[in-house]
């Protein structure tokens, strides 16, 4: 059964960098056509989806947050992380990892648990 797990700091200062690490246990991140992605949860609204790796590397983000983002993976760890440049209190969020079985999915098959993340000085 594939689960993921995400870590990284709780706290970030605006104007620095939000960097979260997901691992994947149970199933590879190189998987056909798989997608891994990074969705976030600001306090009091809904989903918004961040970016995704594909499962041969390529890389795709949500274009109000491309110049910011970095989804960089490590296949030698079976890990993909996040990186969130020049981040604002209104960033704060929960902040989750989520498997599908294709890229483009609208339904994900894996998510972690979800680490809050507070954007504050």
């Amino acid at each position: 059964q594939v689960q993921l797990q995400e870590s990284g700091p709780g706290l970030v200062k605006p104007s620095q960098t939000l960097s979260l690490t997901c691992s994947i246990s149970g199933g590879s991140i190189t998987t056909n056509y798989y997608g891994w992605s990074w969705i976030r949860q600001p306090p009091g609204k809904g989903l918004e989806w961040m970016g995704v790796i594909a499962y041969d590397g390529t890389p795709y983000y949500s274009p109000s947050l491309k110049s910011r983002t970095s989804i960089p993976r490590d296949t030698s760890k079976n890990q993909f992380s996040l990186q969130l440049n020049s981040v604002t209190p209104e960033e704060t969020a929960v902040y989750y990892c989520a498997g599908a079985r294709s890229i483009w999915s609208a339904v994900y098959d894996y998510w972690g648990q979800g680490t809050q993340v507070t954007v504050s000085s």
